[in-house]
């Protein structure tokens, strides 16, 4: 009875435990998870009773938007390096403006020669004391002695012969037009043959304004809407054909340039060809300027002839002569004419000098006409000469 009583103590207890462990089962299958699976949860907050198996009672945390990945700035398409501006052509002076100024210049400037002419003439008695006043002032003014004895010759007869009624302006001036030679051929030879361009050989010794000349040339052509080509061959010095590049940009003409240190004549022959490739009106050539020895000279400039006439015939040959120099002039003008065929003279500051005198003498010397006088130092301060003009200048 007592063993029966234990085995049924027993089977109940089994029956108890039993049903303890289903109803914990039951439980855990309510909360969640079969069994075995580990369960991901937020660390506790902290705080007293907190239940570690139920989920977290803070708000959770505000999801940001994923941050999009730097992009590479697009490429910005090459842009084209800006082209200079086009220089603004200068349009130069008209013959007729130049001649007025010529007068302009050369009466306020020269006028002190004609003036002191005609107070002598002008005595009530021209003894010889008076003839030779007036030799002296044409001495002078580098008028130069064989033309000066010419004149006053001529002005002794006419005097004597016209008397005292003469009209003794009128008389000095005939006979100073015709001192100057009204009568010689003064043209630029600026036209070829054939349709060849006319070429033109500047000479002359550095510092008298060989390169300005060269350059104030191209504007009368190009205000007479000639085409031109300019030849830097004065190759020794940089400074002249930068000179004479820059003269080129203000009118539009090119300027044919080599190396500094080359061969001139080269670089002439180059001008020419250019020139004739291009169907232009006429090539300027500047020619170096050095005088140490005239045999290096006559070397020199005979080589730009011979080389550029391979081309096209030269057509002048302007001797640029400073007309402040007086006989050192004089000399440069002999050496020169010994040298190359010289066509004609281009007289440079005449504005500047009270010896306009120099104008008859140089054209005694070499047998050449003066074609063209510098002014002044402005862009168009060259006119062709006239004597008319030039006469009345020296008159007031």
């Amino acid at each position: 009875m007592g063993e029966w009583l234990y085995l049924v103590i027993g089977i109940a207890a089994l029956v108890v435990l039993g049903g303890v462990g289903l109803v914990a089962g039951t439980l855990r299958g309510k909360r969640g998870g079969a069994v075995g699976e580990v369960e991901q949860r937020d660390a506790p907050t902290g705080g007293a009773g907190t239940d570690l198996l139920e989920p977290p009672t803070t708000t959770p945390p505000t999801t940001l938007p994923p941050v999009p990945a730097p992009q590479a700035p697009e490429p910005e398409a090459p842009t084209a390096p800006a082209e200079p501006a086009a220089p603004t052509l200068e349009r130069p002076e008209g013959t007729a403006s130049r001649l007025q100024r010529l007068r302009q210049r050369l009466a306020g400037s020269q006028g002190g020669l004609g003036k002191g002419l005609l107070a002598l003439l002008s005595r009530d008695r021209l003894d010889e004391d008076t003839w030779e006043s007036i030799e002296d002032t044409l001495l002078a003014a580098d008028v130069g002695v064989k033309p000066t004895q010419e004149l006053v010759e001529q002005l002794r007869t006419r005097l004597r012969v016209e008397g005292a009624g003469a009209d003794v302006r009128s008389v000095l001036r005939e006979e100073l037009v015709t001192l100057v030679d009204a009568g010689m051929d003064r043209r630029l030879q600026v036209s070829g043959a054939d349709g060849a361009p006319g070429v033109v050989l500047v000479v002359g010794v550095n510092g008298a304004g060989k390169t300005t000349t060269v350059g104030k040339i191209a504007r009368i052509l190009v205000a007479e809407d000639r085409a031109v080509t300019l030849g830097a061959a004065d190759t020794f010095r940089a400074a002249a054909v930068d000179q004479l590049a820059t003269w080129g940009e203000r009118v539009g003409v090119d300027v044919v340039r080599g190396a500094e240190g080359s061969d001139p004549a080269s670089v002439a022959f180059e001008a020419v060809r250019t020139g004739v490739e291009q169907g232009v009106d006429t090539v300027i050539v500047d020619t170096a300027g050095r005088l140490q020895n005239k045999a290096g000279l006559m070397d020199e400039l005979g080589k730009v002839k011979r080389v550029v006439e391979k081309q096209a015939p030269v057509t002048e040959v302007l001797l640029v002569l400073d007309a402040t120099t007086g006989q050192n002039g004089m000399i440069q003008a002999r050496v020169f004419s010994e040298v190359v065929d010289v066509t004609g003279i281009v007289l440079t500051k005449l504005d500047g000098s009270a010896k306009g005198g120099i104008v008859v003498a140089v054209q005694r010397e070499l047998g050449v006409p003066v074609k063209l006088v510098g002014l002044g130092e402005g862009p168009d301060d060259l006119a062709p000469f006239t004597p008319e003009a030039f006469v009345d200048a020296l008159l007031g």
